[in-house]
């Protein structure tokens, strides 16, 4: 059976990425050949720095010319200006990380893989306010509409309705045809990729699902999408937020769906920490990362844990 390769984009050079990745090839062989789009230079320094030693595969950018080798890292160079293996996080970088963005997808565009990681940026320095996290930014990048952020764990995963946004700007954002793209856009994950259909609770905005005010969204917009959904999917609520995520509440369900960031996000990162991935919904392609950011405070330290990426890896080298 012939694999697809894993493309992954190294993203913010400065950060623990590079460290996880040679932890996880060292620990463990793939069945897909790895293609790794980074600085080759940056590469070397990182690699020497934290003691690691691998053979490495340079890439050309012909695409018709690929020799792809399955149990060596596979390297597509671009080009980063450095003399250490570390720095700290600066703008510096975004041109860098930018150019090896446009390389993934261009591979992925061609055909020649449909499976895509990436390694954690800075919002602050990278994105500057443009676009709330890479989740919005693939998804302008491919001209993607519809798309969602599932943290996924093969026993709970969560989706948030709206993803880095400040609290005071989520009620805003909460209607009727975001809690349904979202929860269609799970369904046909799960049915695709897991071979399921998943059973969903959806909570409510509002502690207890109340609110003082005469405008309550859990009463006039999560309750009757709900209703609406039912018809289709194995979805419930709303829920309160405090409470389903107790043990006794949780075994039934497969996804919680939030209707904010850290709603879903720290009670999953609290049961599993980093047994957990990124994945994009929506895009033409599977994209995953890591569930975690560059660790400035940590970088060259070598005491990074790799579980988070290996588990994006496993899961794209199914098949």
């Amino acid at each position: 059976m012939n694999y697809k390769p894993i493309i992954i984009v190294a993203g913010e050079p400065n950060s623990i990425f590079l460290e996880i990745f040679f932890k996880s090839f060292k620990k463990k062989k793939f069945k897909s050949p790895i293609i790794i789009i980074c600085s080759y230079k940056l590469f070397l320094l990182q690699m020497k720095k934290l003691n690691f030693n691998f053979k490495v595969n340079i890439l050309g950018k012909d695409l018709s010319k690929l020799s792809l080798k399955k149990n060596r890292i596979n390297l597509m160079n671009v080009n980063y200006k450095t003399e250490k293996a570390f720095e700290k996080i600066t703008s510096k970088s975004n041109k860098y990380i930018e150019n090896c963005f446009i390389l993934g997808i261009k591979l992925l565009k061609s055909g020649l893989s449909n499976k895509f990681i990436n390694g954690p940026i800075s919002k602050k320095h990278f994105l500057k306010n443009k676009y709330f996290g890479i989740t919005e930014y693939l998804a302008k990048k491919t001209k993607c509409k519809k798309f969602a952020m599932l943290i996924y764990n093969k026993k709970l995963s969560v989706v948030p309705i709206t993803t880095h946004l400040p609290i005071k700007l989520v009620s805003r954002k909460i209607n009727k045809q975001e809690i349904i793209n979202k929860i269609e856009l799970v369904n046909r994950f799960y049915k695709k990729n897991l071979n399921k259909k998943p059973n969903i609770a959806v909570t409510g905005l509002n502690p207890h699902c109340e609110s003082i005010h005469k405008y309550n969204e859990d009463e006039k917009i999560i309750k009757p999408v709900i209703k609406q959904l039912k018809k289709r999917y194995n979805v419930s609520g709303p829920h309160p937020a405090d409470t389903i995520f107790l043990k006794n509440n949780r075994k039934y369900f497969d996804v919680i769906v939030g209707m904010y960031h850290d709603q879903v996000l720290t009670p999953i990162k609290t049961l599993y920490e980093y047994d957990a991935i990124n994945i994009t919904l929506g895009l033409p392609f599977i994209r995953i990362s890591p569930d975690h950011g560059p660790n400035e405070k940590m970088i060259g330290k070598n005491l990074s844990n790799p579980l988070s990426l290996l588990k994006a890896i496993k899961f794209l080298d199914r098949s």
